[in-house]
């Protein structure tokens, strides 16, 4: 079930209407729940760096003030005990930390609470988007005029649009109202404020929101994948490079089938690159072409059949039908494998003698 809102534009008036989510905003608001968070919240915010001397830690003292019998006086050991004046504090303040532990439910629970009190009196405001073309006050309180908004207004922003941007820098000079972003949205902010102002795209719970948000997340994403092809193309020139110095060990010709590999996309290799005799191309996918199952790997110069414990820990950058076609073109079965194969090909000489 939904709560109907007008949706209203920066200037006041009325551009359509939305349904509030009820989850959020048409929840019967706990009021212990949003006492004992709003508490936290405040407890978390004090410094705790308090501190008072103790006996111990107050310069002096160090001689006895008096003998110990003869003057008709307590005896006293020292003049920094705390019922002298100038002595330490008995039992007094120490730095200490007023967090509270409190659940994830109950954060999230006090804040659908406070959200649905201010949406029952009506003090929830969804506006389009704030269309100001440069950063003035002036157009700012015109907007909260426009919109009939008297008191504290809590103004929920999204940093990550220009839009918000700009409104940011034309509502901070006024002191009734209060910035904060969309992801920290808390009880106490919205208790303490009479209206609350969302725009479309920092509206929770609707599928507006989730869609403003999709393409920032997959730039994020795209951002990312292209951040590792460039480090696993600079991997791979390292690896060529060191591919290409002598080496007494190696043949020559798995260091010549690196060179042909392309620098932009690892692992795979170009349509029009000179295949070793007995090869085909990887597939963009990764998997095995029909009648080819073998992977050969021209960094390491070796090839990894069926069942071995490296067939699915490699990435193939050409595959041959047979390991004669590998052996062929300079591959070599991994040094483990190649003990089990002599091994296993001793026991079957030894029975058949």
């Amino acid at each position: 079930m939904m709560s109907p809102v007008s949706l209203k534009t920066a200037a006041g008036k009325d551009a359509g209407s939305l349904e509030l989510d009820a989850a959020v905003f048409g929840i019967q608001p706990n009021v212990p729940v949003m006492h004992q968070v709003v508490t936290a919240q405040l407890a978390a915010r004090r410094s705790g760096t308090q501190s008072t001397k103790t006996r111990a830690e107050v310069s002096g003292g160090g001689k006895k003030p008096f003998k110990q019998k003869g003057t008709g006086n307590a005896r006293q050991g020292s003049t920094r005990a705390p019922h002298f004046s100038g002595g330490g504090v008995a039992l007094g303040p120490k730095p200490r930390k007023y967090d509270q532990k409190t659940p994830k439910k109950m954060i999230k629970l006090a804040l659908r609470s406070a959200l649905s009190d201010r949406a029952a009196e009506g003090k929830v405001i969804v506006i389009d988007a704030w269309n100001f073309e440069t950063p003035k006050t002036k157009d700012a309180k015109a907007a909260l005029s426009a919109l009939g908004l008297e008191g504290k207004v809590l103004v929920v922003i999204d940093l990550d649009t220009d839009t918000d941007t700009i409104a940011v820098r034309s509502f901070q000079n006024l002191q009734q109202v209060q910035l904060i972003e969309a992801r920290e949205l808390n009880a106490y902010d919205i208790l303490c404020n009479d209206y609350i102002v969302f725009s479309q795209a920092t509206l929770p719970g609707t599928s507006v929101a989730a869609a403003a948000s999709a393409p920032k997340k997959a730039a994020t994403k795209n951002a990312a994948v292209k951040k590792a092809v460039e480090k696993k193309a600079v991997e791979k020139k390292a690896v060529e490079k060191k591919a290409a110095a002598p080496k007494a060990d190696k043949a020559e010709a798995p260091a010549k089938v690196a060179a042909l590999v392309s620098e932009d996309v690892a692992h795979i290799a170009p349509a029009s690159a000179d295949l070793p005799k007995g090869a085909i191309a990887a597939t963009e996918d990764g998997s095995a072409p029909e009648g080819y199952d073998i992977k050969g790997n021209a960094d390491s110069g070796l090839y990894h059949v069926p069942g071995s414990s490296f067939y699915n820990r490699t990435v193939a950058e050409f595959w041959f039908a047979a390991a004669e076609d590998a052996e062929a073109a300079g591959f070599q079965l991994p040094p483990s494998q190649r003990k089990q194969a002599d091994s296993a090909g001793a026991e079957s000489s030894e029975e058949t003698s």
